[in-house]
């Protein structure tokens, strides 16, 4: 049972390859984790796209002249063109028997690229202008 030190060479043909293995498994996880950063910021990115558009809409249909519905249709205008064409569902209501314009904005979640699946939604409000004075 006596070991003998081994020599350089020898330990030197157990590792011969572990290079390579190491970088692969590392480079999958930082490919991996580059992936799910880029699938973050592109959701939040979408996001921010809807509830700016959603916010839009809301003060459009709180103006005096014009209805929730033209509202709901300058949200929709605004997120389709900002998000290359991909459908987005508004609706527009009144809380309050008039007093406030909420407008709803649904989009598919981006899970690859901006495929997605699933919805995500966004609502905004605003206060109704009066038609006196």
């Amino acid at each position: 049972m006596s070991s003998r030190p081994r020599s350089a060479r020898s330990r030197a043909a157990d590792d011969a390859g572990s290079a390579v293995v190491e970088f692969v498994l590392v480079g999958a996880l930082l490919v991996l984790l580059a992936a799910g950063l880029f699938q973050l910021a592109l959701t939040l990115h979408v996001r921010n796209i809807m509830l700016s558009s959603a916010s839009e809409g809301a003060h459009v249909g709180a103006l005096a002249d014009l209805s929730p519905a033209d509202g709901a249709r300058r949200a929709t205008q605004l997120a389709t063109e900002a998000l290359g064409g991909h459908p987005v569902v508004a609706s527009a209501s009144t809380i309050d028997g008039g007093g406030v314009v909420e407008v709803t904005l649904s989009a598919p979640v981006p899970v690859l690229g901006l495929w997605g699946a699933g919805t995500m939604s966004v609502t905004a409000h605003a206060i109704e202008e009066s038609g006196d004075g």
